[in-house]
This record gives structure tokens, C-alpha cells and sequence, in this order.
């Protein structure tokens, strides 16, 4: 085996607040029928690779299920494998301490390589390529990276490379950067530096690439830049989570899902073609199988079994799957999770945008309302902006018959 993949997966995604409430972040649907980490797994499977570790750690169950033995991916075949690997002893501390608590499976399978992947990023990137510029300059590690606005550089790890792209310096962060280079999380290690460098911290609890492993083997190994410059986004917060689901509603978009040369594959639900009533109107959106559209749907994505009432206006907005909404609805700028049920008549998403989320103004401030799952709310029900109102584990009914700004429903 040349390469073996490990994909990072058992992130909780704490920014995305409501949607990963009941899952994990790599789980959290996408763009109608996807999850996040079908990005990830479909670049390995298009990129021959076929060999995976996922490391799951928070609310795995729905990632579980999700993935299965990887047949959506081809990795259901007899040379290629899906392992799902939890945590035994403790919990994972750091990205690298997650490898660390499995590095006797890296050994297991002693592949040439080992990519290392985020599972919750949106993307489309030929591994295989990285891999090849990894061999020519006789790297230890290659890390790709990405020219991010220099405002934005200090949200990430930020490469400084020379002119053959060989890292001179790694800083996780950098509160006045000095390069706008910015590390993607994904890294190409042979598998016995790795090996070493995760051995040589063994006091170290909380290890993490960023922080310990990287800058140590730039002083002592060869570490590289692969520079990247598609389309690739982190979707960590609602307003990025938002904004990436209506980018592909756009004639333009920047990812293209229809490309039949580099297809993301998913596991699908069997359901019914989309229907569309006589007095319906759809434009610049995505409406995926299964859905019943009655009333008027305009830049927003609808994911699979949901129905729209008649009269029904949806605006900028996201939904998930087997949401029924009402007659005479109008619902503008909002997430609603999965199975919950919107009463006739109500408005969701009016009012003040500048009223931010009382109770978690970091998450939610932008206009966005968050609805969870498995709720019923009531006919004529208003909902203003910033509101959140939490999940349930079963079917229950929100009292309230207006919502002020700001306010969390819990």
C-alpha cells in the first residue's frame, strides 16, 4: 500500500452550535443531500486512494451510519477499506494526539504515506497530485496550502516558504502575520517521520500538528508547501455554513457539482423525483429528491423530503431534510434542522438585523435564525432575527407565538 488516509473526523463543531448539537461537524448535511465529509472521502476515492482511517470522537452515531463499509465511495471492494476508529482509554486532545491514539494502525498497514485530512471541509482537490510534488522534492512532509486575504490570515497556520516552496517557518495563528500562506490542515507524511515525530513528544498531551509537530520538523526535516488555488472553504460557523450552501445556487458557482470527471458521492435516501404544483416558482436554488414544492422557493437550498406549503415564500435560506412547512409561510435568511414542522401562516426572518443573539452573540449576529430539529412550531408564529431556538429528541411544540430578536429558545 503507497498511501493510507486518515481523515479527522470527530470534531464537535461548537461554532455551529445547533447543528452540531446532535452530531458531529463532518456529519452536518451540505448542500441538500450531502454531508460535510463526503467532500473528503470523494477526493480520496477520486484520487486513488482507497485505504481510510476516520477518526470519530463527538456524537458519532450519525457519522457511523452515514458512512457505513463505504460502499457510496467504492471502498466496499476487496483491496480497499473504511476503518472507523473511536477513541479506548481517553479522549483525543489534539490532532496529532488523535493520530498518536492510533498510530498502531498507521503501523499496521506500514504504508509509504499517510495523508492526514480534515473531515470538515468543502473542497474538490487531486490528492494524487500533492502526493507526486511530496516524492520530487524528497519531502518529510508537504503540507498544502492556500493565499487567504492578509485581514483573515490570522485565523489560520501560516506558512513562510523560499522560492523552491521549502518551509522556512509555521506560526498556528499569528496575531500580526506576516505571510497570507495559510496551512489547509492537509498534510502528506512519509509514515516513519511521522512515526518519529509523534513519538518524540510523548509528554505532550494535548499534541497538535500546528503547534508541536510542524515546527519541529522544519528544523530537522524537509517540509514543503503545495500551493492550492480552487475552490476550498471551512464552513465552521452559520453565516460560512450559509453562504457556501447558496454559492452553488449561483449560475457562477465556484464549485462545480455537476463535473462528471470528479464526482462527490453520498449514500442516497430512495425517494421520489421532486415535485413541482402549478402555482409554484423556483429560481437560483437546489432542491433535492424527494421534495414537494407548492409554493415559491428563491436562492435557497432544500435538502431531500421537504414540502413546501402553498403561498409559501422562502428566501436565502437552508433546509434540511423532511422539513414540512405550511400555507402562506414567509421564511427569509434561516437554517431549519431536520423533521420539524412549520405551522401555517408564520414569518421567520423580519425585523431588526442589528439585535444580535442575546445569549451567544459570537455565533449568531448577522440576520440568520437557527431553528433545530424535531420541533413543531405553531401556525402564525413570527420569528424575528438572530433567534435560536434549540432541538428537541422528539416531536415537540415551540409555545411561544412571537419571538423577539435576539432571543434563545431552549
Amino acid at each position: 500500500m503507497e498511501t493510507l488516509a486518515i481523515i479527522l473526523a470527530g470534531g464537535r463543531g461548537s461554532r455551529l452550535d445547533i447543528l452540531s448539537e446532535k452530531r458531529s461537524k463532518p456529519a452536518v448535511p451540505f448542500a441538500g443531500k450531502f454531508r460535510i465529509i463526503d467532500f473528503a472521502l470523494s477526493n480520496c476515492t477520486n484520487s486513488g486512494i482507497f485505504q481510510i482511517g476516520i477518526l470519530t470522537q463527538y456524537l458519532p452515531l450519525s457519522l457511523n451510519e452515514h458512512i457505513g463499509v463505504g460502499k457510496p465511495w467504492d471502498l466496499d471492494r476487496r483491496d480497499s477499506f473504511v476503518t472507523l476508529l473511536q477513541p479506548n482509554n481517553s479522549w483525543y486532545n489534539g490532532t496529532a494526539d488523535a493520530v498518536r491514539k492510533n498510530i498502531e494502525f498507521v503501523k499496521r498497514y506500514a504504508s509509504k504515506y499517510v495523508l492526514i485530512l480534515s473531515g470538515d471541509h468543502i473542497y474538490k482537490m487531486d490528492y494524487s497530485k500533492m502526493i507526486e510534488q511530496h516524492k520530487k522534492t524528497g519531502a518529510d512532509l508537504t503540507i498544502a496550502a492556500k493565499i487567504v486575504p492578509m485581514e483573515e490570515a490570522s485565523r489560520f497556520g501560516i506558512l513562510e516558504t523560499d522560492e523552491n516552496l521549502r518551509i522556512q517557518k509555521f506560526v498556528e495563528k499569528p496575531k500580526q502575520p506576516k505571510s497570507n500562506k495559510a496551512s489547509m490542515g492537509i498534510y502528506v507524511f512519509n509514515t516513519e517521520a511521522l512515526i518519529q515525530a509523534i513519538e518524540e513528544h510523548p509528554d505532550i498531551d494535548d499534541l497538535d500538528f500546528g503547534m508541536h509537530i510542524i515546527p519541529g520538523m522544519i528544523e530537522n526535516k524537509k517540509v514543503y508547501a503545495y500551493e492550492y488555488y480552487d475552490y476550498w472553504k471551512d464552513v465552521g460557523t452559520y453565516d460560512s455554513y450559509v453562504e457556501a450552501n447558496l454559492e452553488l445556487c449561483r449560475d457562477d458557482c465556484p464549485l462545480d457539482l455537476y463535473d462528471k470527471e470528479w464526482k462527490i458521492y453520498t449514500k442516497s435516501e430512495d425517494l421520489p423525483p421532486v415535485k413541482v404544483g402549478k402555482s409554484a416558482n423556483i429560481s437560483t436554488s437546489l432542491i433535492s429528491n424527494g421534495c414537494k414544492i407548492l409554493g415559491n422557493v428563491t436562492n435557497s437550498v432544500l435538502s431531500p423530503g421537504v414540502i413546501v406549503g402553498e403561498g409559501t415564500v422562502i428566501k436565502n435560506s437552508v433546509i434540511l431534510n423532511d422539513v414540512i412547512i405550511g400555507k402562506n409561510c414567509k421564511i427569509e435568511d434561516t437554517i431549519i434542522d431536520k423533521d420539524t414542522v412549520i405551522g401555517d401562516n408564520s414569518i421567520i426572518g423580519t425585523g431588526d438585523k442589528s439585535i444580535v443573539n442575546q445569549d451567544n452573540p459570537k455565533v449568531l449576529s448577522s440576520g440568520l435564525n437557527v431553528i433545530g430539529k424535531k420541533l413543531i412550531l405553531p401556525e402564525g408564529l413570527v420569528v424575528e432575527r438572530n433567534v435560536r431556538i434549540f432541538s428537541s429528541s422528539s416531536k415537540k411544540v415551540v409555545p411561544n407565538t412571537h419571538i423577539k430578536a435576539g432571543e434563545t429558545i431552549k
